[in-house]
């Protein structure tokens, strides 16, 4: 079926308007200190007619890992929402399990180009904000269904999360929506820590 730009869409955000809509899907997600756990994702890019999109995510795991007692220790990323839920292990249905992560923000299209910046692609920038105590700004370009991120700048309360650094990548391959995220944090360099492939779900 062919694409058909959202109603009412801004120009400005025309190289994301592929991100647009409701998504659901799994993934795994697995760093030092935390267990390879299998997870399922709601994802919803959405806009209201400015030049942006907002974003918003939530993450579940399918079972909980061994050690998820000491997810919320200092020496790996917390999940959010109730730890005593996170130690009862999975329920039957997946979407009820429990929350690893949230986040929320914006998708942006910032005028000024790179000289360096190949023809075809557009710079990007995403903002966001977590409740583990993170806000981060990633910067870098779209094209062709393809979206490459690398942090800009990532700050975090005095409880907050000790990441230091990140890259996203977010494509759009056979019709759904597929990322990686890389993550340094806790002392560890910059390394695989969660990806997923999501499909689109009708209104």
């Amino acid at each position: 079926m062919p694409f058909v730009l959202p109603e009412g869409l801004a120009p400005e955000v025309y190289p994301l308007a592929w991100l647009v809509g409701r998504w659901r899907g799994e993934g795994v997600v697995g760093y030092p200190g935390i267990e390879e756990s299998a997870f399922t994702q709601e994802l919803e890019v959405t806009h209201d007619g400015g030049p942006y999109l907002a974003y918003r995510t939530t993450i579940r795991l399918v079972v909980a890992p061994d050690d998820a007692a000491a997810l919320t220790g200092d020496d790996a990323p917390a999940p959010d929402g109730d730890p005593d839920a996170a130690r009862g292990g999975a329920t039957a249905d997946a979407h009820d399990g429990p929350v690893w992560s949230t986040e929320s923000g914006y998708w942006r299209m910032p005028p000024e180009r790179p000289s360096d910046l190949p023809e075809d692609q557009h710079p990007v920038e995403l903002l966001l904000a977590d409740p583990s105590g993170n806000v981060s700004v990633y910067v870098g370009a779209v094209g062709k269904g393809r979206i490459d991120l690398a942090s800009d700048l990532i700050a975090h309360t005095a409880s907050g999360a000790a990441v230091n650094a990140g890259k996203r990548l977010y494509g759009l391959v056979e019709g759904d929506l597929m990322w990686a995220h890389d993550l340094a944090a806790f002392g560890q360099p910059l390394q695989s820590y969660a990806s997923a492939r999501l499909s689109r779900v009708d209104d």
